[in-house]
């Protein structure tokens, strides 16, 4: 799966480092602890189904995407968290290493990654991240930029 992200991270033209890491980074806390940075400049990839099709929500790992905010964003009526199955059909990755690119699936960036200097994403697997220009990102996946945190 690394390699998908690295082929998938040079078609892109990004510089980036995919490295895996002997700690977990499945979870925000355990990727933010790994990399030694703040929660919130970890960016989580979480699949929703928006009116029956798969999106990927590239969310800060400081809060809950919001399902009402992804509908405001793709102008769709409903959407919801995809279950674990549902992630690897839509992605060919599991929970906790979904990545931002390498996927072919629409992309709603929360504006609120834009704040940071670099941000770090997961790189196909729950040992594998890479930190990216969140703009960089953005641009790249061809994002629609929206607020998406709850609260």
């Amino acid at each position: 799966m690394r390699e998908r992200v690295i082929k998938a991270v040079r078609a892109q033209g990004l510089e980036v480092r995919v490295q895996t890491l002997d700690a977990s980074t499945r979870t925000v806390e355990d990727a933010a602890s790994a990399v030694g940075c703040d929660g919130a400049q970890i960016a989580k990839s979480i699949v929703f189904i928006a009116d029956g099709e798969p999106v990927v929500c590239v969310a800060s790992g400081a809060h809950r995407v919001d399902a009402r905010k992804v509908c405001e964003a793709l102008d769709c009526a409903e959407a919801r968290p995809a279950t674990a199955d549902e992630v690897r059909a839509a992605t060919g990755f599991a929970v906790g290493g979904v990545p931002p690119l390498g996927h072919g699936l629409p992309v709603v960036f929360d504006d609120s990654l834009l704040r940071h200097d670099r941000i770090w994403a997961a790189g196909g697997d729950g040992h594998t991240v890479f930190a990216v220009e969140p703009e960089r990102l953005a641009g790249c996946t061809d994002a629609t930029i929206a607020p998406l945190g709850s609260g």
